[in-house]
C-alpha cells in the first residue's frame, strides 16, 4: 500500500467549509440515530418471538422501498438533494416517535414494528442518494477524497458510539431509546435545512424514461462503476452477520442488551481508526488490488467470528471485521463518487443504495433465513467463505476495477 503523511491542514481540508461541517454533522447526528433504533428493535423482536428469522424480516422491509423507488429516489436527488434530504430526516424522525408510541401502548407481536420500519426504509431510500449527491458539490475536487475519508469517519463514529448508546438506554427502557434517536433526527433536519444551495449541474428537462434509466445506463456501461458497486453487493450479501448479533449476543455469547450494543459497536472502532488513517494518509497507488483484498480478509475475518464463542476474540475479530472493510468503502466510494459526472449522480447514487441496501438489508434476510434453516453459526461461516470468492472472482471478471491505482484522478 502506498500511502503518504499529510499536513494537519490538509487532514481536515474539507472542514474548512462552513456548508460541509453541517453535512457532517447532520450525518453523523442521523445514523447515531439510526443504530439506536437498530439495536432497540433488534432487541426487542428477539425478545417478542425468538427467531432469527424475525431479524431478517427486519432487513427486508427496509430494503424493499429502496428497491421500488430507485427510478424516482435518484431523479429527485438531482434536482432537490438538500431539501429531499430535510424532508426524509423528519419522517425519519417520525418512525421513531411512531416506535416509541407502539412501545409505550404494549407490543403484542412484530407486524407493528415491521410496518414502521418500512416507512423508515423509504425516508432512508430518498435520503441516501441525496446526501450522496450533495456531498460532492459541498468542496472543491481537490478536498474530495477527504470529504469522503470524513464522511467515512462520521458514519463509523456513530456506529461505534450509537450502538453502545442504544444499548444502554435500551437497558433503561425502550421509549428513553426511541424517544433519543426522535430528537437527533430532528437535530440534523435543521442542520441540512441551514445548509446553503450549493451551485450543482441539475437535469431541468422534462423527466422521461431515458432520464429514469440513466444511472443504470451510466453503471453498465462504466465497468469501473459497475465493478465496484456489484462487489460490495456480492460480498457484503453473503458475508453479513449483523442480522444475527442478537442470536450472539444473547444464546452464545450470553450476554445482555448492553452485550449487544458492544457487538454492533466493534465493527466501527476498527473502522474509525482506518477511517481517521486514511484521512492523514490517503491511498496514493494500486487502489483496485488494495480493495479487492481487503475484500477477502473481510470474508475471513467473518469466519473467525461465526465459530467464536469468546466475548473478547468475538469483538476483536469485529473491530478488524471494521477495518477491512472501511478500506474498501473508502476506495469505492471515492470511485464511484470520481468516475461519476455530476448530473447523474443523484441517479446513480440511487442504484448505489438499492445495491448497498441489497448487500445489507437483503444480506440480513438471508442471514437469518440461512440460520433459521441451518444454525447461527454456519450461516455466518458459508457467509464469509462466500465474501472470500467473491473478492477472487470479481479480480477476474473486472481487471479494470483491478488496476485502477489512483483516488485522485480518472486513470
Amino acid at each position: 500500500m502506498t500511502a503518504e503523511a499529510t499536513s494537519p491542514e490538509q487532514r481536515y481540508a474539507a472542514f474548512r467549509h462552513r456548508p460541509y461541517l453541517s453535512y457532517w454533522t447532520a450525518r453523523f447526528l442521523t445514523t447515531f440515530a439510526t443504530q439506536i433504533v437498530s439495536v432497540a428493535v433488534g432487541w426487542q423482536i428477539y425478545d417478542l418471538t425468538r427467531n432469527p428469522f424475525d431479524l431478517g424480516i427486519v432487513g427486508i422491509v427496509q430494503f424493499l422501498p429502496s428497491l421500488l423507488l430507485v427510478l424516482i429516489t435518484g431523479v429527485v436527488a438531482d434536482r432537490f438533494g438538500r431539501l429531499i434530504m430535510t424532508l426524509a430526516s423528519l419522517v425519519e424522525a417520525g418512525c421513531a416517535l411512531a416506535l416509541l408510541l407502539l412501545t409505550l401502548r404494549g407490543l403484542g407481536g412484530p407486524l407493528p414494528i415491521f410496518v414502521v420500519l418500512a416507512m423508515f426504509g423509504i425516508a432512508r431510500a430518498f435520503y441516501g442518494p441525496a446526501s450522496s449527491s450533495l456531498v460532492a458539490n459541498l468542496v472543491p475536487p481537490q478536498d474530495f477524497a477527504n470529504a469522503i475519508a470524513w464522511n467515512s469517519s462520521a458514519w463509523q463514529t456513530a456506529t461505534i458510539v450509537g450502538p453502545v448508546a442504544g444499548g444502554l438506554l435500551y437497558g433503561l427502557s425502550a421509549e428513553i431509546a426511541y424517544a433519543t434517536a426522535a430528537i437527533m433526527m430532528l437535530a440534523a433536519a435543521l442542520l441540512i435545512f441551514t445548509i446553503p444551495k450549493p451551485a450543482q449541474q441539475t437535469a431541468t428537462d422534462k423527466p422521461t424514461m431515458q432520464t429514469l434509466f440513466a444511472g443504470f445506463r451510466y453503471i453498465w456501461s462504466e465497468k469501473i462503476v459497475l465493478g465496484a458497486i456489484s462487489l460490495d453487493l456480492f460480498a457484503v450479501l453473503l458475508s453479513g452477520a449483523s442480522a444475527l448479533l442478537p442470536v450472539y449476543a444473547r444464546d452464545i455469547l450470553e450476554l445482555g442488551p448492553w452485550g449487544l450494543g458492544l457487538l454492533r459497536s466493534a465493527p466501527g472502532i476498527g473502522a474509525i481508526a482506518v477511517a481517521v488513517w486514511l484521512a492523514g494518509h490517503p491511498i496514493r497507488d494500486h487502489a483496485g488490488k488494495i480493495m479487492l483484498g481487503f475484500v477477502a480478509l473481510f470474508g475471513a475475518f467473518t469466519v473467525l467470528f461465526g465459530v467464536s464463542t469468546l466475548t473478547w476474540l468475538s469483538i476483536a475479530v469485529l473491530a478488524m471485521l471494521g477495518a477491512t472493510d472501511m478500506f474498501s468503502v473508502y476506495i469505492r466510494e471515492t470511485l464511484i463518487q470520481l468516475w461519476t459526472p455530476d448530473e447523474v449522480r443523484g441517479r446513480v447514487n440511487a442504484v448505489n443504495q438499492v445495491f448497498v441496501g441489497a448487500s445489507n438489508e437483503v444480506g440480513e434476510f438471508r442471514a437469518g433465513t440461512m440460520a433459521a434453516l441451518i444454525g447461527t453459526v454456519p450461516a455466518v461461516v458459508i457467509g464469509g467463505i462466500g465474501a472470500i470468492a467473491v473478492a477472487g472472482l470479481w479480480a477476474y471478471l473486472f481487471p479494470a476495477l483491478r488496476q485502477v491505482r489512483h483516488l485522485n484522478s480518472r486513470n
